[in-house]
């Protein structure tokens, strides 16, 4: 029994270091097989890590090809077409001048571009279609001076009275320094590239009954922009501003519920005033621009080598406008005389003396930069 046991047990004891080096050969092969896998784990995770990184450079890429203006070329065949928006009927010289912009774009560009006039606020006032060239969803918006100190207040300083004396000191301002501070500001503050500058000129007072001095304004109701500038002049006058639409006025006027109107000339020939208006006051008080907006994604679609061309037919159309808005102001005034409407000088430098007055009481400032360009203008004119 002792025997067997010991056998046994030697056995027992055999068997035991046989498993023992079975186990730890064991143990070793599945070290070896966890460490592969962990291996191959981590291999997996190198490559997808490097597959991401690749993805992300991949996307970097062709985002950044994706923010380069596209570079697509136009015949006359296919051509660029782009929309210009006017809040101005086709009868008036704004029509006129903006279709002349069209056409030296047209011809500059070899028939590259062309530029299709959507008249009479079709497509929306002066602030919307801005709004709209702002998104990107109009080519290009023509607006008042005035519209845009929503956004560049600096620009306020255009809308004070008797800022010039004659149109050349208008033309030298934005032909210039005043041009240069506006593009900018516009391409910051409204992603919009001011691009020419067509304009209404000055404007005058149409009255129910005769202004031919000052004291002449005294309680007389009179239509203005929404405008402190010229609602501050007119209450220097002695005259009561009210602010309404512009379709408004008319039927404002056949009523009584105001006695005057302002604007150019030629609008008022074309918009029929002189039907409950018979009298102009030659104030020339204000001076308004009609600005050329274009938004920045329309710009970016035009080529490299029309941009010149494009900017040359725009400036040339522009200037070309200035000429028939003085065409049209002399047409109209004849116009207006056959009408029965008689026409009235005034004392324009104590208009001036006391807008100035009211400017100070309100506190009316300016940014020195604009201030010294509009002086700049002015120093320039003298010699044109």
């Amino acid at each position: 029994m002792t025997k067997s046991y010991k056998k046994n047990q030697g056995d027992y004891n055999i068997s035991k270091s046989t498993y023992s080096l079975d186990w730890e050969y064991s143990s070793d092969v599945l070290l070896r097989h966890k460490k592969i896998h962990r291996m191959k784990k981590e291999e997996v995770v190198l490559k997808k890590f490097l597959c991401l990184c690749m993805t992300v450079l991949l996307i970097i890429t062709l985002s950044g090809c994706s923010g380069q203006k596209e570079q697509r070329v136009y015949t006359k065949e296919k051509p660029l077409v782009l929309r210009l928006a006017l809040v101005d009927g086709e009868a008036t010289c704004y029509y006129k001048g903006a279709k002349e912009v069209s056409k030296r774009v047209y011809d500059k560009t070899n028939g590259r571009i062309k530029i299709n006039v959507i008249p009479g606020g079709a497509l929306g006032g002066e602030r919307g279609t801005v709004e709209l060239a702002m998104n990107g969803d109009l080519d290009i918006a023509t607006s008042a001076n005035s519209v845009l100190t929503n956004w560049i207040p600096q620009m306020a300083i255009l809308d004070q009275a008797y800022l010039w004396k004659n149109s050349n000191e208008a033309h030298a301002a934005v032909d210039g320094a005043v041009g240069k501070l506006i593009e900018q500001e516009a391409q910051k503050k409204m992603g919009v590239h001011v691009i020419g500058y067509m304009e209404s000129g000055f404007r005058d007072v149409f009255s129910v009954k005769p202004i031919e001095k000052v004291e002449d304004f005294k309680g007389v109701k009179i239509r203005t922009m929404q405008n402190r500038y010229h609602m501050a002049a007119f209450k220097s006058f002695g005259a009561m501003p009210v602010a309404l639409p512009f379709g408004e006025q008319f039927t404002a006027l056949q009523q009584g519920t105001i006695d005057a109107c302002e604007n150019g000339v030629s609008g008022c020939y074309t918009n029929g005033f002189y039907e409950v208006t018979k009298n102009i006051t030659n104030t020339h008080h204000a001076f308004v621009y009609i600005l050329l907006c274009m938004s920045d994604k329309s710009w970016n679609m035009i080529p490299d080598d029309l941009r010149q061309p494009f900017l040359e037919g725009v400036k040339e159309g522009c200037d070309a406008e200035r000429g028939y808005l003085v065409e049209a102001n002399a047409d109209a005034t004849q116009k207006l005389k056959e009408k029965g409407v008689t026409f009235h000088d005034i004392d324009t430098a104590r208009l001036q003396a006391l807008y100035k007055k009211e400017a100070a009481a309100e506190g009316f400032a300016f940014d020195p930069v604009w201030q010294q360009a509009v002086d700049q203008a002015i120093e320039t004119a003298k010699s044109m």
